[in-house]
């Protein structure tokens, strides 16, 4: 640092002060001071504010901006949700919204249809795969620079009310009319599963809903129908959700009255959540994955599997979020979700890693992992809370900073070269499967069902040049030493990818789980003797 430069440093503080002083001297002869009601400064400090300071200001934000630093000082969970926002936040939870019941994705300005969702309008009125959608209400939505967010305020909307769209067809001269009833649409929180081999069952739970014990059990069912005597439970990315609908799917694995969270706070009197009924697979090897995105409700189901010895639990250390929100309605139809207490599991241990530092820090947690190595290493992770608990079979288990798992596996390295998270960051290797699905939809045809398309379809060379040239052109140059390191999750990826626009997760998840080094270890391990 320069002499110059120091000296200003040094002097900021007392410059700043003087500055500090001499504005309220000022204010203090300019006005009188106001009066300031102790049991209600806030309140005090925005009237002053809106009647005395000298440009005009918006209440609204100001308040709205004040709450969420407020709350942002009790935990980072605590959060205020403006009125304009809460619906959206509250859909993923509820498990459904209102809308025309399409998956869409904007191509060249134009909305290009991916799928129509099953159950939905827009599938009973046969909209399909590839059609674009040129007006909407008569008004012209292509080459206008058209954004996802005004596509949802278009085609969303409240049930039974009608919208008119105009769709252009491949292979069709003159546009098509459709008149779509707004209906509720499903969101799906388990989104796949299927028999990965003849014995093991496999089920994706991407969050805790309000719907999701509904769709787990028919899918238990037919699982069950199906020959399984084993189940891997993927809830890898899983931000968490309602406290009872994992409650409600512990219960299925574990027999007996036995405990599965209890949860306490201040002004909240312990509350235990017991199993209270025969479960559809208390018997069986199960196997639950786990990584740093598995949350909350996630990390319930993982703790009392795991403190009741009732499974293996695999992949990387979780999240650490123990604690638990309550969801306020105000009045002008904003909400703040507080927290009210903590979660424990039934060995006792709280998971919530510290907050003691900040937000920020809190925040920033994640990457710190990265930056220490515990994503590629065990002996790198760094457990919080050094009190030892253990479970009824002995096993060593800690709190206080998320569930490690009972089997490491690491974070596949195949990913990270320069040229392969350039591709995806881009967004080319989503795009090129559209645009090649979109252009070869007849000669795919062939192609019967998805495990036809997965034993035929050869992600070849010409494949993958076909996709190098598309990205060039998109400005991405090829890096050859880096394309060979990950040409092989590539070449799954592109192809899982148009699997998906041909069959939904029915296409993408099988391929993919050939590639998954968690998926694949937990299929190594059932080929071993129970413990």
């Amino acid at each position: 640092m320069d002499e110059n430069r120091s000296r200003r440093v040094f002097l900021f503080p007392i410059l700043l002060g003087i500055a500090l002083a001499a504005g309220i001297y000022l204010g203090s002869n300019l006005t009188p001071a106001p009066k300031i009601s102790s049991n209600n400064k806030i309140n005090s400090i925005l009237d002053y504010i809106q009647q005395e300071y000298l440009d005009t200001i918006n209440r609204n934000k100001l308040v709205d901006e004040t709450i969420i630093k407020l709350l942002e000082q009790l935990d980072p969970h605590s959060a205020y949700i403006p009125k304009e926002e809460l619906q959206a936040a509250n859909e993923p939870l509820e498990g459904n919204f209102e809308g025309i019941g399409i998956e869409f994705h904007i191509q060249e300005d134009t909305i290009m249809v991916v799928s129509a969702i099953s159950g939905g309008p827009s599938e009973s009125l046969g909209i399909q795969p590839g059609d674009r959608i040129v007006k909407v209400d008569n008004k012209l939505v292509a080459g206008i620079n058209i954004t996802n967010e005004m596509v949802m305020k278009s085609l969303r909307g409240k049930g039974g009310t009608t919208v008119a769209v105009a769709i252009l067809r491949r292979g069709q001269n003159k546009l098509i009319d459709y008149k779509i009833v707004r209906g509720k649409i499903p969101i799906n929180s388990l989104e796949f599963s299927y028999m990965i081999t003849e014995q093991t069952g496999y089920i994706k739970i991407s969050r805790f809903s309000a719907t999701t014990y509904d769709e787990f059990i028919p899918a238990m069912q037919q699982l069950k129908k199906e020959g399984m005597r084993n189940l891997i439970l993927d809830l890898r990315g899983n931000p968490g959700g309602f406290l009872d609908a994992a409650t409600a799917i512990s219960d299925e694995f574990i027999g007996g009255k036995k405990l599965i969270v209890y949860t306490q706070g201040k002004s909240r009197p312990k509350t235990e959540y017991f199993t209270s009924r025969d479960g559809l697979f208390e018997q069986g090897k199960l196997f639950i994955l786990i990584d740093e995105g598995s949350a909350s409700a996630a990390e319930i189901v993982s703790g009392a599997v795991q403190d009741w010895d009732r499974g293996t639990l695999l992949g990387r250390r979780s999240f650490g979020k123990g604690l638990v929100q309550e969801q306020t309605q105000l009045p002008d139809g904003s909400a703040i979700r507080l927290t009210i207490a903590r979660y424990y599991t039934p060995t006792g241990r709280s998971i919530q890693k510290s907050y003691d530092h900040g937000f920020s820090a809190y925040e920033e947690e994640l990457y710190d992992r990265v930056k220490n190595g515990e994503l590629l290493h065990k002996d790198s992770i760094h457990q919080k809370d050094t009190i030892v608990y253990k479970t009824p079979a002995g096993k060593i288990v800690y709190g206080g900073g998320g569930i490690t798992p009972d089997v490491f596996v690491p974070l596949d390295t195949i990913y990270n070269s320069d040229y392969i998270n350039r591709l995806f960051a881009s967004g080319s290797v989503n795009q090129f499967a559209y645009d090649y699905v979109d252009q070869n939809r007849e000669k795919l045809k062939r192609f019967t069902s998805a495990a036809v398309f997965k034993e035929q379809f050869k992600s070849d060379a010409d494949f993958i040049n076909e996709f190098i040239q598309y990205a060039e052109k998109k400005g991405i140059q090829k890096n050859n030493k880096d394309l060979q390191k990950s040409l092989p999750v590539l070449q799954t990826q592109l192809k899982a990818y148009v699997a998906r626009l041909l069959w939904k997760n029915e296409g993408m998840y099988p391929i993919l789980h050939e590639k998954d080094a968690t998926i694949q270890k937990a299929l190594q391990l059932l080929q071993q003797p129970m413990q």
